[in-house]
């Protein structure tokens, strides 16, 4: 047996592994198979620790976490927030009277017992919630004696028939219809502002427990002849998290499609259950280091463990492929362990590195909650490098392979030789297309694809396209009950919202009350704008109720004696119109819908108006309300978008030059990514999917996981091409001893993420449907394109680098060579043994 130490040729013997020279291989190499024992202590102290740690996990939202920071959009509400109280995270909620109108002694009982138990949730911004049962809803009307008002519900209501005939004028003075009543007065509206946290505790308010307190206190409510509907984040965010508990089941569907597809590949249950195993462990480090760090997962990071257990069945697949076919071929369990690190070690190392820039570069995008899956993913990458490239290895050489699977494995080997070339076998025909007229035929195509992809995608738009809350499904309770209400209501939950900023008492002047009612009047022309509201449109009517209620005097006057007492009654009767000392106050606009088409021409209609009515007394800032937010989000994620691309492949660009120290080779890796990129752009279109905070990490996640099957293929391949061989003959080992797990990785991915589609939460069935089309085409790009592109990139004599020349096909000694992991591989030495590169 020659010295691999040196960089010589070992043949491995079969038996005991007392022959094998320990001090051979890397230092990392020495430190983890000469510790083997060690190594597998600690992976189980930190399993059992971070498991525990694990199990202390919460799953919540934040509603600041959905905005981008920095945009100054963002930065104007935040610098407002306490003067735009009703303009944060709220929730409104109807009661309808299914059989009569709202005038009914029994639904109005109903109504308050509503009212009263919202009244008193924790983080309820209790000063601001606004019905019929709160004295902050007032009427207000004009006598010969002056100004008479008072609460709409009257003080002595008593259900009597004189109290509801009272209630009824109260809210026909009150001028409430379409804001708190219905305009067909069949329902009325609970309006009730949030606090990010609880007064009492000082704890974040919990979504998950605010939604199930809804349901239960007030949903619960619900009889034949009375109906509840509840919107908002907070619902929203509560219906997300219930609805996400079903990843465990996916999580499940998908480890179960694995396992069976490993063990069909290689009938070893011992193997498939280390690499089931390991992958697991990866997924408790994760979430145990995540906790440890203090973060929680929200809905939109539930995934992201799926995505690191299916990039650990992916590596981990591949170092039981290597470690098989070694075994098969007459190395012990140990040996066959150690050649398969060296071999597959950088090209995982590689990989995931890869993944974790994928990861990374989301963390560029100012928005939070895109930024904490971006941290939890990573971290999934790093824990990785230990369980499955370090692990994985070492416990499989205390276990090693069943017999049966590797015999198995050699005949297939066997099998796959004779049929060289013949098209019998899809893996055999695949060497097709390391010939000169398959790979020219294979390119075209893909040319072809990429135009036809690149002009679909050039329609790809940014947002929202479908009305109600797009993370769930059109029919589900959520975007029904938001229906409900904007064909109800003329006040949508789409609000857009101008601030207005001026020096103290500013707002009640008459230049900018007229300012004010030019933005609402220009706003109202603005398509898919439902209606406004502003301090100086109400104004209007409290003027003319100071004079008789006469039509002539619906005006703002330039008396400052009278548009102060107007105004003084706007701000007793609507204080969400303006803060206390006057400088703040929204100009509202209520929208049909949030998609981002309609979001375009609200904010450029409102810049333009900025651009020519500012001045340094008064500004017009966008923007509050949650339409106010969509609009700065999408303007974020249209930048981050190709911004996003760009640096995930130059990193991507980066780690395979490093690999490979070929611009040749780097070529051959990306651009298969680049066509599968495109397509699903092309597929988003056709899907009606936009960009958004939940689809925006997907592409870049494809990129990311997608060049595992490239770096895998590539890192056989170049070894043997720089041993000598031809591109076919490379091609054909290259499938042989990483294809074949390519191939079942990639199906076995799309088959566990595909089970997403029919998921009732719709970004979760996005995803899944997105991430199962691009596993499925960068695999066959990676199968079909790569031995095409090195057909023209990859030619034997220009792929070999440093690499000294080794020796003619049959020579006894094989020729000394500079020692390198880089694209390290087996070579059949035609004795059934392996010698090692």
């Amino acid at each position: 047996m020659l010295n691999s130490n040196k960089g010589e040729g070992v043949p491995i013997d079969a038996g005991s592994p007392a022959r094998f020279d320990r001090r051979s291989g890397s230092w990392l190499e020495r430190l983890i198979f000469n510790h083997r024992a060690t190594i597998v202590t600690i992976c189980a102290l930190l399993t059992a620790l971070l498991g525990w740690r694990a199990t202390q996990l919460q799953v919540n939202a934040n509603f600041q976490n959905m905005m981008p920071q920095s945009h100054p959009y963002i930065q104007n509400y935040l610098n407002n927030a306490d003067s735009l109280r009703a303009l944060g995270n709220s929730l409104r909620v109807v009661v309808e009277n299914t059989s009569g109108d709202i005038y009914d002694p029994q639904y109005l009982r109903t109504l308050q017992q509503a009212n009263d138990r919202i009244f008193l949730m924790p983080g309820v911004d209790r000063s601001f919630v606004k019905s019929l049962w709160t004295p902050t809803v007032r009427w207000t009307e004009i006598t010969e004696d002056g100004f008479r008002g008072g609460p709409v519900m009257p003080d002595d209501y008593d259900g009597s028939p004189k109290a509801v005939g009272k209630l009824r004028r109260n809210i026909d003075r009150a001028g409430i219809v379409g804001s708190v009543v219905a305009n067909d007065q069949r329902s009325s509206m609970i309006f009730v502002p949030l606090l990010d946290a609880d007064a009492a505790t000082g704890k974040k308010i919990d979504y998950r427990e605010l939604s199930h307190r809804l349901e239960k206190q007030v949903r619960s409510l619900q009889s034949k002849s009375v109906k509840v509907h509840i919107v908002g984040f907070a619902k929203l965010a509560g219906d997300l998290i219930d609805g996400l508990t079903q990843v465990i089941t996916y999580f499940g569907v998908a480890a179960a499609i694995a396992a069976l597809a490993l063990f069909a590949y290689t009938r070893c249950v011992r193997s498939t259950v280390l690499v089931l195993v390991c992958s697991v462990a990866a997924v408790i480090w994760q979430l145990g280091v995540v906790q440890w760090l203090g973060f929680v997962l929200d809905p939109y990071s539930m995934l992201v463990p799926f995505l690191v257990f299916a990039i650990g069945v992916s590596h981990g697949a591949q170092k039981m492929n290597g470690i098989t076919q070694d075994v098969a071929r007459g190395a012990h369990r140990y040996v066959a362990a150690r050649y398969t690190f060296r071999r597959l070690f950088i090209a995982g190392l590689t990989a995931l590195l890869a993944d974790a820039v994928g990861f990374a570069v989301l963390m560029l995008i100012d928005v939070p909650v895109i930024r904490d899956l971006a941290l939890t993913a990573s971290i999934g990458v790093a824990v990785l490098i230990f369980t499955n490239l370090v692990l994985l290895p070492v416990l499989l050489s205390f276990i090693g392979v069943s017999s049966t699977a590797a015999r198995r494995s050699l005949n297939s080997q066997k099998a796959s030789a004779q049929m060289a070339g013949s098209g019998a076998k899809m893996f055999a025909a695949l060497e097709i297309f390391a010939t000169r007229r398959w790979a020219i035929g294979a390119i075209a195509a893909s040319v072809v694809l990429f135009a036809a992809g690149l002009s679909i995608s050039a329609h790809l738009q940014v947002g929202d396209l479908n009305a109600g809350a797009p993370e769930l499904r059109p029919h589900s309770t959520y975007n029904r009950d938001n229906a409900f209400i904007n064909a109800h209501y003329g006040l949508s939950s789409d609000v857009f919202a101008v601030i207005v900023k001026t020096p103290s008492g500013g707002v009640a002047q008459f230049p900018t009350l007229v300012e004010m009612d030019r933005l609402e009047a220009q706003l109202r022309e603005v398509e898919g704008v439902r209606g406004t509201s502003s301090a100086a449109g109400v104004m209007r009517m409290y003027t003319a109720g100071n004079f008789e209620g006469s039509p002539k005097w619906m005006t703002i006057n330039r008396d400052p004696f009278v548009s102060q007492d107007a105004f003084s009654n706007v701000v007793v009767a609507m204080p969400e119109l303006t803060n206390q000392d006057r400088s703040v106050a929204p100009v509202q606009a209520f929208l049909a819908d949030h998609k981002a088409a309609t979001l375009t021409r609200v904010a450029s209609a409102v810049e333009r108006f900025a651009a020519a009515h500012d001045t340094p007394e008064r500004h017009f800032l966008l923007a509050a309300g949650s339409a106010g937010i969509d609009a700065a989000t999408n303007i974020v994620v249209e930048k981050a978008n190709r911004q996003m691309l760009m640096l995930v492949y130059a990193a991507v660009a980066v780690l395979s030059f490093i690999t490979f120290r070929s611009w040749q080779a780097v070529i051959v890796a990306l651009l298969p990514l680049m066509l599968t990129s495109v397509l699903c752009e092309a597929l988003m279109v056709m899907l009606g999917i936009g960009v958004k905070v939940s689809t925006l990490p997907v592409i870049a996640l494809g990129v990311g996981i997608g060049v595992d099957y490239a770096l895998y293929l590539l890192s056989v391949l170049l070894a043997r091409l720089r041993a000598g061989a031809t591109l076919v003959e490379a091609y054909r080992e290259a499938l042989q001893f990483t294809g074949k797990v390519v191939a079942l990785v990639g199906f076995t991915l799309a088959g566990g993420v595909v089970s997403w589609a029919w998921s009732p939460i719709r970004f979760q069935a996005d995803m899944g449907i997105l991430l199962t089309f691009m596993f499925l085409w960068n695999m066959v790009g990676a199968l079909v394109l790569i031995p095409a592109l090195s057909y023209f990139l990859l030619r034997p004599r220009t792929a070999a680098m440093s690499a000294e020349p080794t020796q003619p096909a049959g020579s006894q000694t094989p020729a000394r060579r500079k020692s390198s992991w880089v694209g390290m591989t087996a070579i059949d030495d035609g004795k059934g043994g392996i010698a090692h590169e």
